[in-house]
C-alpha cells in the first residue's frame, strides 16, 4: 500500500511538474466615444502677402529711421541710402536731355535758322542772277540782230549765264543735302531725347529709391540693415507684412496625406508660447511630395488667425489637423489591435475574467487617434480583448487577467450605452 501511494504521488508530482505556468496579461473592454482622426506635425510660420525691399545699387546705409518688430503706415520713412552719385549723374543727365530737345526743335523747324538762312539766301541770289544774266541774254541777241551789239558781247554773257547756271544747280542739290540732313537729324534727335528720357527716368527712380518707405500697413518684421552698413545690389533692406493673419505651411508625411482636404479645422502651438492655441484652416491641398531631410513630405499651407500679432515669420509651430470626427462610436485602445498581411485583428479573451482562453479574431477598423481605434465589425461591446504586454499573445493561449484598463470607459450615461 506505501509503494503504490508513492507511486500515485509521484505521478501527480509530474504531471504537476510539467504543466505551463497560466500567462497574465492585462485587457480592456470597448467603450463607446466620440473619436477625432487628427494629424500632427510641424510648420514654419508666414505673411500672407509679404512686401519684400531690395537694394537696386552698390552703396552704403546712411540713416535708419525705423526698428524690426515695429509697426508702421504706408508711407513711412523706414531708411535712407547714398545716392549722391545718382543725384549728380541726374543732373548731368537732364542737361543732355535740354541739349537733345533743342536739336530736335532744330530739325522739325528745317535746321537751324541761320544755316537754313545762309543755304536759302545764296540760292536765291544765284537764281536771281540766272534770270538776270538770261533776260540780258535775250536782250543782246535781239541788239546783235539790228546790229546794236557785238558778238564778243553777246559771248561774254553766255559764259557768265552758263557759269550762274552751274552754281543755281550746286546751290539747289546743297539745298536739297541740307534737307535730307535735317531729316536725319531730326530722326536721331528724336531718338536722343527717348534715350535722354529714359536715362533721366531712370536715376529719378534710384534717387527715389534712396529712401526707403512702408509700402503697407503691417509689420516691419525683418530690418537687417544699420547704418553705415554697405549693401549690394539684391541685398534685402527690409521685409513687412500685415501679420493679423498669418500663413503656416505645414509639413505632412506622405502616408498622412490621403484624409488631407481644404477648410479642415487647424490647431497651431509654439513652443515659445505653450499656453496659447491659435485656430486655423486648411487651404491649399498639396499637389506633390518633396524631400524634406530624411522624410518625403507635402507641404500643406494653412491661414491661422493671429490677432495678437504674437506668431512671427519664420517660426517653427507645431500643427495638428482634425481631418474626420465620428460620434458616439464602438472604440479599443490602439495598442490592442494588431496588422498582419493587411489585415487588422485582436486577441479577444473568451470565458471573461479568470483563466480564459484567446481567441484571434479579425475585425474592421475605421478612423483613429492617438490612443483609439473606431470598430467598424467584428467585436462585441460585451467582449474583452487582451492589451500588449510581457506575454507574446497568441490564438488559444490559456490566460489570466490580472487587471482590466478602465482608463478610457466612461459611465454609461456619458457613453450612451
Amino acid at each position: 500500500m506505501l509503494l503504490g501511494l508513492a507511486a500515485v504521488v509521484a505521478f501527480v508530482l509530474v504531471r504537476v511538474s510539467g504543466r505551463q505556468p497560466i500567462a497574465k496579461i492585462s485587457a480592456a473592454r470597448p467603450v463607446r466615444q466620440n473619436i477625432v482622426s487628427s494629424t500632427s506635425s510641424n510648420g514654419k510660420v508666414e505673411p500672407i502677402a509679404p512686401y519684400t525691399v531690395r537694394a537696386q545699387s552698390d552703396t552704403f546705409v546712411e540713416k535708419v529711421y525705423a526698428a524690426e518688430g515695429q509697426n508702421v503706415k504706408k508711407g513711412q520713412l523706414l531708411l535712407e541710402l547714398d545716392v549722391k552719385d545718382a543725384a549728380a549723374q541726374l543732373d548731368a543727365a537732364k542737361g543732355k536731355l535740354l541739349l537733345a530737345q533743342d536739336n530736335l526743335r532744330a530739325a522739325q523747324t528745317g535746321g537751324h535758322a541761320d544755316e537754313a538762312a545762309r543755304v536759302s539766301g545764296d540760292l536765291a541770289k544765284a537764281q536771281a542772277e540766272r534770270d538776270r544774266l538770261q533776260h540780258q541774254h535775250d536782250s543782246l541777241e535781239r541788239l546783235l540782230a539790228q546790229g546794236a551789239a557785238t558778238k564778243d558781247e553777246l559771248t561774254a554773257n553766255e559764259l557768265a549765264l552758263a557759269k550762274i547756271r552751274a552754281d543755281v544747280e550746286r546751290l539747289t542739290a546743297a539745298k536739297q543735302e541740307f534737307t535730307r540732313q535735317v531729316s536725319l537729324d531730326g530722326a536721331r534727335a528724336a531718338l536722343a531725347v527717348q534715350q535722354a528720357q529714359s536715362d533721366v527716368a531712370a536715376l529719378e527712380e534710384k534717387v527715389r529709391q534712396g529712401k526707403i518707405t512702408a509700402q503697407v500697413d503691417g509689420t516691419l518684421y525683418a530690418l537687417p540693415v544699420k547704418t553705415g552698413d554697405y549693401v549690394k545690389v539684391g541685398d534685402l533692406l527690409a521685409e513687412m507684412a500685415d501679420l493679423h493673419k498669418v500663413r503656416v505651411r505645414a509639413f505632412i508625411d506622405e502616408p498622412e496625406m490621403g484624409g488631407l482636404e481644404p477648410d479642415l479645422p487647424v490647431r497651431i502651438t509654439w513652443d515659445a508660447l505653450p499656453n496659447r492655441v491659435w485656430q486655423g484652416k486648411t487651404e491649399i491641398i498639396p499637389k506633390q511630395v518633396v524631400a524634406r531631410g530624411s522624410r518625403s513630405v507635402g507641404e500643406l499651407l494653412c491661414s491661422v488667425e493671429n490677432d495678437k500679432l504674437e506668431l512671427l515669420p519664420n517660426t517653427n509651430v507645431n500643427v495638428k489637423i482634425n481631418s474626420k470626427e465620428r460620434i458616439n462610436v464602438v472604440t479599443v485602445p490602439r495598442g490592442a489591435v494588431e496588422s498582419e498581411g493587411g489585415k487588422r485583428y485582436v486577441f479577444v479573451v473568451r470565458d471573461g475574467v479568470g483563466n480564459a482562453r484567446l481567441e484571434k479574431r479579425e475585425i474592421q477598423v475605421g478612423i483613429a487617434d492617438a490612443t483609439s481605434f473606431e470598430v467598424l465589425s467584428g467585436l462585441q461591446g460585451s467582449e474583452v480583448v487582451a492589451l500588449p504586454g510581457d506575454v507574446d499573445l497568441k490564438d488559444g493561449l490559456v490566460v489570466k487577467v490580472m487587471n482590466m484598463d478602465t482608463s478610457n470607459i466612461k459611465s454609461e450615461k456619458d457613453e450612451g450605452l
